[in-house]
């Protein structure tokens, strides 16, 4: 479970994060959803203590991020760039290598490796360069180093990004698959059909507060619009998110 409360973030002179409050829980899926600039991403690196906040706080399982970042980051997976992968290294070095950093000894580091790869269905890769790799298989990747360590909980910003349509419905059943399995995830995005697909539960950003929460249809019904996208607009009064 992920709690945030109070949370304050000035970076220059935009308040980033003003008084911003919500919780993501376990076996859920929640989206945050707004325009740009609507402190999404200020947001998940507050959480994952990439950031400090101002004042409020950001618990982790009930841990403070704050107080005790190595132990509230234990219970957090990243999921970061699949561009980004070390591409000299296949799969098993890439995820037992970063396992190994979150400070598993070796043995136990090759075991859960192991283990994260037969859960993924990666037996046929792991032993391949990432170097050539589709858009899916760097995801899968990707994804095999954010939950080695064995999380509760799992960050996501805007992890649809420039991908196209068969990578995006890869990604969308692993997050499916994370949920079934009881993960807290959590993750940030303007993509209005991804985020009614995909999220138990939706917080609306405009300038670092929550303007609503709930599901995407309880969203519908509190203004009575037929989608997801005609919803967001009367909440945050204007087009602004249709450009986002």
């Amino acid at each position: 479970m992920i709690e945030v409360t109070d949370l304050e973030k000035k970076i220059g002179t935009v308040q980033a994060l003003d008084k911003l409050s919500f919780r993501a829980d376990d076996g859920k899926i929640t989206g945050l959803l707004g325009p740009n600039g609507a402190g999404k991403t200020t947001c998940l690196r507050t959480v994952f203590g990439l950031l400090q906040a101002d004042s409020g706080f950001a618990k982790i399982d009930n841990i403070d991020v704050a107080a005790e970042p190595m132990r509230a980051k234990q219970q957090l997976g990243l999921f970061p760039d699949p561009c980004g992968l070390y591409e000299r290294l296949t799969p098993r070095e890439y995820v037992q290598f970063f396992a190994e950093l979150s400070g598993m000894e070796k043995q136990d580091a090759i075991t859960a490796t192991n283990d994260v790869l037969e859960k993924l269905q990666m037996e046929d890769i792991a032993d391949r360069k990432c170097q050539g790799f589709s858009q899916g298989q760097r995801m899968k990747t990707a994804l095999a180093q954010a939950i080695v360590h064995q999380p509760t909980n799992i960050i996501l910003d805007e992890p649809t990004r420039g991908l196209d349509v068969m990578s995006t419905r890869i990604l969308r059943d692993l997050l499916l698959m994370l949920k079934e399995q009881g993960h807290c995830v959590l993750f940030s995005s303007h993509v209005m059909q991804e985020v009614a697909a995909l999220c138990d539960h939706v917080v609306v950003m405009v300038s670092g507060k929550v303007v609503a929460e709930g599901s995407p249809q309880a969203l519908c019904q509190q203004t009575k619009k037929e989608t997801l996208e005609e919803a967001f607009i009367a909440l945050i009064g204007s087009d602004e998110g249709l450009a986002a």
